[in-house]
C-alpha cells in the first residue's frame, strides 16, 4: 500500500518542525558539544531518524529501514568506493618515497614564502582536495609547509584557508553526486550551477590567501601570480564543471593552475623576496648567493625524479577522465549494470501538496554500476601505477589491506550519513524542514547558503551537509518559487567556507602540523575569514536569484 508523506504530523508547524529537527540536533550535537566520533555520531543521527520517522511521522517500519539500507548501499557504491582506492593510490606513492620527490621539487621552485603559499596550499592543496578531500589535502600541505619552516599556526590555519573553493567538487566529486542523490535533481545541472558560483572564489581566495600571511601591503607585491594562480585555476572550474561533469573538476584545475603558476614564474619574479614564514613577518631580499642552482646533471636527475613522482597521478587523470566520458560510461554501463527497485519502498512512498504540485511517487532503485563507477577507474589505475612503481600484486594486496583498515571508520560514517539523507527524503522530514524555512521570504538565499556553511562548520564535510540538507534547499526554494537547482548548488558552494572551521579540520590540521592542544588558537585565527567568505558567497547567491547580469548565471 502507498504511504503518503505527511509533513505536519502534530497539527502545528513549528511542533513538526522541532521532532524534524531532532535527528540533525543528535548528529550535530554529538559531533560539536559531545565530541563523539564521527561514526558514532552518524550512528545516533540514524537512530534518532529512524524514531521519528517511525513513531512521529507515521512511516511503516519496513519502509523506514528500506530506505536507510538504499542509503547505506550508496554510500558504499559509489561513494565509499572513490575514497578507498584514491587513498589506496595515495599510501602506493607515499610508501615508495614518490610523494617526497613531489614535495621536495615544489619547494625549489621560488624562494619567496607567499608564491610557495600559492603554490603548494592553493594550487597542490587543491589536486589532493579533488583526488581524496575528507582532510587530506590539509594534512599534506600543513605537513609540507611545517618542512618548509612555516610557523604552526601559519602551516595550519593557511592550509585550512587554500582549501575552501576547491571543496565542493572534492573527492572527484563526491559533495556534488551525494547532493544528486538526495534531492533528485540532474547531476550535470548542479555541476554546472556550482561552476558558475566557486569560480569567483576561485579567483578571490589566492589573494585572501596571501593577504592573511602577508598583510595587503605583502599581496599588492605578488598580486600578479595571485591572478595567475587564482585565474586559471576559476577559468578551467568553470570549463570542467559546466561541459564535462564534477568528477575531474578540482583535479584538472588544480594541474592546469600549478603549470600556469610555475611557467609564470619562470618569466616574472616580485621585486622583494619575502623570506620569512611567520605570518606577517618581516620581509627581506634574498641575497643571490643563496639563490638555488643546480648543475645540468643535477638539474635532469631532478626532473627525471619528478616526473616519475608526477607519473601515477597523470595515469590517475588519464583513467578518471575516460570513466567521465559519457559515451565510455554509457558503454560500460551496457555490459555491466544492474538495476535493482527496492521492493517495499520503490513507489510505495508518495510526496503530496503543499511541497509538490500534485501527488508524485518516489522511485528507489539501487544502481550496482560496478565496471563504471569512477572508483573502479581509479582501482584500475592505481593498479597501474603500482606496477610502474615497482610493486608486486602482494605488495599491493598488503596496502590495499592496511588502505581498507585505515578508512573503514569513514566508510561506516559515509554509509551512516547516506541512511540518514535518503531516510530523511523518503519520510518527509526535510520537506517540514523546508517549509519551516520558507518563512524566511526574499532573504532565504542568503540565510539558506549560511545554512550549508553551518552544515560543513559542524559536520565536516560538504558531502555530509549536502546530504542534510540538500532535500531541504530544494523543497523550500520550490516554496517560495527560487530555482531548485540555485539553492541546492548554494548549499555546497555556501559550504565550502566551513570547511576550515570545522572540528574534523581543525583536529586534521594541528595533527599535522604537530600542534597539539592549540586547537582553539586555531579555531579563532580561521573563524574571521569563514564567516566573512560565506557572507559573500550569500550575497552573490542573492544577486543571483534576482539581480541582473547575476540572473543569467542561472540559466
Amino acid at each position: 500500500m502507498v504511504w503518503n508523506q505527511v509533513y505536519d504530523p502534530f497539527g502545528n508547524l513549528w511542533l513538526s518542525t522541532l521532532v524534524a529537527a531532532i535527528p540533525i540536533v543528535v548528529l550535530l550535537g554529538a559531533l560539536a558539544f559531545f565530541h563523539i566520533k564521527a561514526h558514532w555520531a552518524a550512528i545516533l543521527g540514524l537512530i534518532a531518524a529512524l524514531l521519528v520517522a517511525i513513531v512521529g511521522y507515521g512511516m511503516p517500519t519496513k519502509m523506514a529501514g528500506l530506505a536507510a539500507m538504499n542509503g547505506a548501499f550508496f554510500g558504499l557504491l559509489p561513494i565509499g568506493w572513490i575514497i578507498l582506492n584514491i587513498i589506496f593510490l595515495y599510501r602506493l606513492t607515499e610508501e615508495c618515497g614518490q610523494f617526497k620527490v613531489l614535495q621536495d621539487s615544489l619547494s625549489r621552485i621560488t624562494p619567496d614564502r607567499r608564491l610557495q603559499l600559492l603554490l603548494i596550499a592553493f594550487s597542490f592543496g587543491a589536486f589532493f582536495e579533488g583526488a581524496a578531500g575528507f582532510g587530506t589535502p590539509v594534512a599534506v600541505t600543513g605537513a609540507m609547509l611545517i618542512g618548509l619552516g612555516f610557523s604552526p599556526l601559519a602551516a595550519s590555519g593557511l592550509s585550512l584557508i587554500a582549501n575552501t573553493a576547491p571543496v565542493a567538487y572534492g573527492a572527484l566529486g563526491t559533495p556534488i553526486i551525494a547532493l544528486a542523490a538526495v534531492t533528485g535533481l540532474d547531476l550535470q545541472q548542479l555541476s554546472g550551477m556550482v561552476g558558475r558560483q566557486l569560480p569567483f572564489f576561485s579567483l578571490l581566495v589566492p589573494f585572501w590567501l596571501i593577504w592573511a600571511f602577508a598583510g595587503w601591503r605583502g599581496m599588492l607585491q605578488v598580486w600578479p601570480a595571485a591572478l595567475v594562480a587564482g585565474g586559471s585555476f576559476a577559468i578551467t572550474q568553470f570549463a570542467v564543471s559546466n561541459f564535462h561533469g564534477p568528477w575531474l573538476v578540482d583535479v584538472l584545475g588544480s594541474m592546469v593552475s600549478m603549470a600556469c603558476l610555475v611557467g609564470f614564474l619562470k618569466v616574472w619574479k616580485p621585486k622583494v623576496i619575502w623570506t620569512s614564514p611567520a605570518l606577517k613577518g618581516s620581509e627581506a631580499v634574498l641575497p643571490a648567493a643563496l639563490q638555488p642552482t643546480t648543475g645540468t646533471v643535477g638539474a635532469a636527475r631532478v626532473h627525471g625524479n619528478v616526473l616519475v613522482a608526477w607519473t601515477p597521478w597523470i595515469i590517475f587523470s588519464v583513467f578518471v577522465f575516460m570513466w567521465g566520458v559519457p559515451q565510455f560510461k554509457t558503454y560500460l554501463d551496457g555490459i555491466s549494470v544492474a538495476k535493482f527497485p527496492i521492493e517495499g519502498l520503490h513507489n510505495m512512498v508518495q510526496k503530496v501538496p503543499p511541497v509538490v504540485a500534485k501527488p508524485v511517487k518516489e522511485g528507489a532503485v539501487y544502481t550496482l554500476n560496478y565496471l563504471s563507477a569512477t572508483g573502479t577507474g581509479i582501482l584500475l589505475a592505481a593498479i597501474i601505477a603500482g606496477f610502474f612503481m615497482k610493486y608486486s600484486p602482494a605488495g599491493m594486496l598488503r596496502m590495499y589491506w592496511k588502505t581498507i583498515v585505515r578508512v573503514r571508520w569513514s566508510l561506516l560514517t559515509i554509509c551512516a550519513m547516506l541512511a540518514l539523507g535518503f531516510l530523511t527524503r523518503y519520510s518527509g522530514t526535510d520537506a517540514t524542514l523546508g517549509l519551516a524555512f520558507a518563512v524566511a521570504g526574499p532573504l532565504y538565499p542568503f540565510f539558506g547558503t549560511l545554512l550549508g556553511w553551518l552544515g560543513v562548520a559542524l559536520t565536516g564535510s560538504d558531502t555530509s551537509s549536502n546530504v542534510l540538507f540538500g532535500g531541504l534547499q530544494r523543497i523550500t526554494s520550490e516554496q517560495l518559487g527560487l530555482p531548485p537547482v540555485l539553492m541546492a548548488s548554494a548549499n555546497s558552494a555556501g559550504g565550502v567556507m566551513g570547511k576550515m572551521i570545522d572540528a574534523q579540520s581543525i583536529v586534521v590540521a594541528s595533527t599535522a602540523t604537530q600542534w597539539y592542544g592549540h586547537e582553539g588558537d586555531l579555531l579563532r585565527y580561521v573563524f574571521f575569514h569563514s564567516i566573512a567568505l560565506a557572507a559573500l558567497v550569500g550575497l552573490l547567491i542573492t544577486a543571483q536569484a534576482y539581480l541582473w547580469p547575476f540572473t543569467l548565471l542561472v540559466h
